[in-house]
């Protein structure tokens, strides 16, 4: 069983997930990208006493900007991407336009570069390594729930883009192409930014796809 609460947050609309086994259950957090005070009213609102993680997709201003206030106020551990350590320890150096921050900034707890598994707040959680919209950017994976948390990977209709720093679309396609053939495709995509879908949907209908659909 999995409870997942989007929270949309900040300037750029980005999708943060509070993600928990059912009440009363330690719980994680995806992405806090803003809106600190609010989300830690949502977690009171909620009676979450633990949160056992902060997991981080990659470190992106608009992903990452509530990550050090929510960790000091939880206690939580942070997990971040390791090609993007650096990132989230000067968050500000990275802000590509005037007008957003000021952003905290935070030294990792712990960083994953795919291929980890990790056992947090009850849930199995496998790390995939897919770059293409940043250079370390990963997807948790929770297969026995049907769930991803695919950050700026893969969205509704859409897909990240590619013009920032360490962007490609190859790369970005690729990666897209991995989850679409390791998992189901009824698996629920959580992603960073509009709304929540599946992968059969995106396969099938997603216009940014269509090399993936016709070749299969």
């Amino acid at each position: 069983m999995i409870d997942v609460r989007m929270f949309t947050v900040g300037q750029v609309q980005e999708n943060c997930y509070v993600v928990r086994g059912g009440a009363g259950a330690p719980a994680l957090i995806v992405d806090p990208g803003d809106e600190a005070d609010r989300l830690l009213r949502a977690l009171d609102e909620l009676g979450i006493e633990t949160v056992e993680a902060i997991l981080v997709t990659h470190t992106h201003f608009d992903h990452v900007g509530a990550v050090a206030p929510v960790a000091q106020a939880t206690g939580a551990p942070v997990y971040c991407p390791e090609l993007e350590r650096q990132v989230l320890a000067n968050i500000m150096d990275y802000v590509p336009w005037p007008g957003f921050g000021p952003f905290e900034s935070y030294e990792a707890d712990h960083t994953v570069a795919g291929g980890e598994t990790l056992e947090l707040a009850g849930f199995k959680i496998d790390v995939r390594f897919t770059p293409g919209h940043s250079p370390g950017h990963v997807t948790y994976a929770l297969a026995d729930e049907g769930a991803l948390f695919s950050g700026d990977v893969l969205f509704e209709g859409s897909v990240g883009r590619v013009d920032l720093p360490g962007g490609d679309w190859p790369t970005l396609l690729a990666s897209i192409e991995s989850l679409v053939d390791e998992f189901a495709p009824e698996t629920t995509v959580y992603p960073g930014h509009m709304g929540i879908t599946t992968l059969g949907r995106e396969r099938a209908t997603n216009p940014f796809l269509r090399e993936l659909a016709t070749n299969r």
